[in-house]
């Protein structure tokens, strides 16, 4: 990995949109910077990159959300995630770069596909909330795709759009459930030896741009309206999914 121009010139703008995805949009398209990134790295590079700023953006976005989340659902996602991200990391030692540049770029489109699907009314919020096990099975989901691409966000959000909950308690849900499983895979990527020098020097650059993307966010969730900001979301995402996984298949 090289930390030239053209490195920056891509991950600078997408670790400021992923920091105002986690400031003030419920964290779901934080993970685009991935495959964004993966589009100049390898996936690990991408993925490990990117781990130590979303702690960052985490961490800056909890203070204005502090316990203001809904508890039961927070803990039932937490603990679905522990086992969600130990299948991630098994699969991670047994796959080469091009499995997981294909699951980047599905789980990418994927997004936009269930984003429009809910739009239309395909997909439906439970009747009823979903209890405690639900929460705990979408967490592992929600786990396992947070591992390979940052992307535990929709999971989780269908999960949390079941419940009574309130724009700021549902913001605030995702923060403190996310930041919790970011800390969670630091483990992981260590001994994986997904984190370089390479890496963690890239995120010294980047990571005041992390901080400006979540205060950016914080901003933005009050006056900038959620279609817009999610329909330049779907754009990229699409056009960063489908090279990647024409990328892995040739």
């Amino acid at each position: 990995m090289e930390l030239d121009w053209t490195f920056f010139a891509l991950a600078i703008p997408a670790t400021i949109f992923a920091g105002v995805s986690k400031g003030g949009f419920g964290s779901q398209a934080a993970f685009a910077a991935t495959p964004f990134l993966a589009l100049i790295l390898e996936p690990g590079e991408a993925i490990g990159v990117m781990l130590p700023l979303l702690v960052v953006m985490d961490f800056t976005a909890l203070k204005p959300f502090w316990k203001t989340w809904d508890g039961p659902s927070a803990r039932a996602l937490i603990l679905g995630g522990v086992p969600g991200v130990l299948i991630g990391a098994a699969l991670y030692q047994v796959t080469n770069p091009d499995v997981f540049r294909f699951l980047i770029g599905v789980i990418s489109v994927g997004f936009v596909a269930f984003q429009m699907a809910r739009a239309r009314g395909l997909i439906r919020p439970a009747a009823s909330p979903m209890g405690d096990l639900a929460g705990i099975l979408f967490g592992v989901g929600a786990g396992f795709t947070s591992f390979i691409s940052h992307a535990g966000g929709p999971l989780a959000a269908v999960y949390l759009l079941s419940k009574p909950l309130t724009k700021l308690e549902f913001q605030a849900t995702t923060v403190i459930v996310f930041w919790v499983s970011n800390l969670i895979k630091l483990i992981p990527y260590t001994l994986l030896g997904i984190f370089t020098a390479q890496t963690l020097l890239a995120d010294v650059f980047l990571a005041p741009f992390a901080f400006l993307g979540v205060w950016l966010g914080v901003w933005a969730h009050r006056i900038v309206p959620e279609r817009a900001f999610f329909a330049l979301v779907y754009v990229f995402l699409l056009f960063a999914g489908a090279k990647l996984i024409f990328d892995a298949v040739t």
